[in-house]
């Protein structure tokens, strides 16, 4: 698999997992202290060849995804799920690219989106609510699954309407993810 785009990730170690991947061009932000270099770099990336975004599944990997968002509009993203982001090893508990499987980058490829301007989705806080998606005790797990099969990344409660909003996931897209969410729960009852 080529990817024509570049791809913005933290690091080295990043780089070489995607590598081993993909076949695709890299330009590391070198942890979130994202300086003017790196976002002209990025800039003139996404002039030539359009950028997608694609750092860990943590408050500092969005952190450097909003920081070049901001900085460079247009560009694509691309979410790992936790899950598939945590070191194998039981003492290490980071979470990152360079812990998933060659298989899991793929995917998380293959779902890239593109941010557009913010549309009315159809989905409503109050949907949300009624979905069990904020409040209650799945909650957390609901919105991570939920999140895993929109391949819109991790989020809280206050995040998610504007991540489903900014992704413009339709209702009915939002309404069937929920519907295998909730199938997956009863069969685990």
């Amino acid at each position: 698999m080529k990817i024509k785009e570049i791809i913005v990730v933290e690091g080295r170690d990043d780089t070489s997992k995607i590598q081993q991947a993909v076949e695709a061009d890299t330009i590391e932000t070198n942890g979130s202290a994202v300086n003017n270099n790196v976002i002209n770099q990025i800039r003139h990336a996404q002039a030539k060849r359009g950028v997608i975004i694609f750092t860990d599944p943590d408050y500092p990997g969005h952190r450097i995804r909003h920081i070049v968002d901001q900085a460079v509009p247009g560009c694509r993203h691309a979410f790992l799920p936790r899950e598939a982001a945590r070191a194998k090893h039981p003492h290490n508990k980071s979470l990152g690219i360079e812990h998933a499987s060659a298989e899991a980058i793929r995917e998380a490829l293959q779902g890239v989106y593109s941010i557009f301007e913010k549309e009315d989705s159809g989905i409503s806080r109050e949907d949300l609510i009624s979905a069990g998606l904020i409040g209650g005790s799945k909650a957390a797990a609901r919105r991570d699954r939920l999140g895993e099969l929109l391949r819109i990344g991790h989020t809280n409660g206050k995040q998610l309407l504007k991540r489903l909003t900014m992704f413009q996931i339709t209702k009915e897209q939002f309404d069937m993810a929920m519907n295998q969410v909730i199938q997956e729960e009863n069969n685990d009852d």
